[in-house]
């Protein structure tokens, strides 16, 4: 299958999928119903998103700066403001077809700053790694302080469907998926060690040794205390994002640190379930905000609004992100100089209009 179709294929899939769960939503609402989400849509006080979306803001650039600190075992020290626009760009696809964005993220940064794309490849791996066992850990923590909150909703939506599946595999279903994972990876090391003095046995090995170092670069790292503030941080900054933007409407005005940990634990995996987190997103955050005492009609509501603050920024910084890039590149070569044949940068407001290079002590422009 054409790599075109497969992705067109996909969006179509991701994106029909989330317009499948607003229309299932939304069918259930009287004409009412669909009345009073108007009216709270209309009267939000949309200016309190304004430090929702900076602290969005400020949680991507920190996101940047975290991945920013894997590179320094590989020996690499990309421009933090290359970084930051690869992660928007990468956002941005995301939109677009779930996941490309992680892998286009680490091939706009490749081309832009000249490290190989596998390993960034495996510290995106890492990274995405250890968001996912934050998440878990911020899942596990919100059910055990309100059990008697959102007990019912884990059981009903995760706990049941996820139980059901596995207790309808049969053991002999379960042999069968280990012996052929083992054969799997037995075959690839055959393969390795069969061609590996080949053209394409060294590139595929090279590029698995890359990812290896990427993710292992963890593990290396010097600033191990900078990376667990930054993931705290970020955390925090999402949760943030929540908080605040239940001031937005009158009737989430009284909600409090546990039902922003919910939107923010059970709204992620909305985020990764459909197109853009379409229809998943306003779905749970709907559903975990009538627990609360909250009206379904002014839940969907504020799933709307807190979805389309996060998508529009998503959109600006995205585009506008793709459309910088290229000059902040330029701005740096320009500004290199050649002494003694090393590369050192000069800051750019230091330059006057007319210099050719930068003065130092060893020559100046004449």
């Amino acid at each position: 299958m054409p790599k075109t179709l497969k992705t067109i294929i996909q969006f179509a899939v991701f994106l029909g999928l989330g317009i499948l769960i607003i229309w299932w939503t939304v069918r259930g609402f009287s004409p009412q119903q669909i009345s009073e989400i108007k009216s709270a849509m209309r009267q939000a006080n949309y200016w309190l998103l304004i430090p929702a979306m900076a602290l969005g803001i400020a949680s991507h650039w920190v996101r940047a700066i975290r991945w920013r600190l894997l590179f320094a075992p590989l020996g690499y020290a990309p421009q933090k403001l290359n970084t930051f626009f690869a992660v928007m760009i990468g956002y941005l696809l995301n939109l677009a077809v779930p996941r490309l964005g992680e892998v286009a993220r680490c091939g706009v940064l490749s081309r832009y700053e000249k490290i190989p794309v596998d390993r960034l490849v495996g510290t995106m791996i890492a990274e995405r790694g250890i968001d996912l066992v934050c998440l878990i850990v911020l899942l596990s923590v919100t059910v055990l302080i309100q059990v008697d909150v959102v007990g019912a909703f884990v059981s009903e939506y995760i706990w049941v469907p996820l139980s059901g599946k596995f207790t309808g595999v049969s053991m002999t279903t379960w042999i069968i998926i280990i012996i052929g994972g083992a054969l799997f990876v037995t075959l690839i090391a055959w393969l390795l060690r069969r061609f590996k003095h080949t053209k394409a046995g060294i590139s595929f090995t090279n590029l698995l040794r890359g990812i290896v170092e990427g993710i292992l670069s963890v593990g290396k790292l010097k600033d191990k205390g900078w990376f667990l503030f930054y993931t705290i941080l970020m955390w925090l900054l999402y949760f943030s994002q929540v908080y605040i933007a239940f001031w937005c409407l009158e009737d989430t005005i009284g909600l409090g640190v546990k039902a922003a940990m919910s939107i923010l634990a059970f709204g992620s995996i909305g985020m990764i379930a459909t197109q853009g987190g379409i229809g998943a997103y306003q779905y749970i955050v709907q559903q975990i905000l009538v627990l609360y005492g909250i009206s379904a009609t002014i839940g969907f509501a504020f799933g709307w609004i807190i979805w389309l603050a996060q998508t529009v920024l998503m959109l600006v910084l995205g585009f506008g992100s793709m459309a910088a890039i290229p000059f902040t590149t330029k701005r740096k070569r320009r500004t290199q100089i050649m002494v003694s044949g090393v590369s050192f940068p000069c800051p750019a407001f230091f330059l006057p209009a007319n210099a050719f290079f930068c003065p130092t002590n060893e020559g100046r422009n004449t």
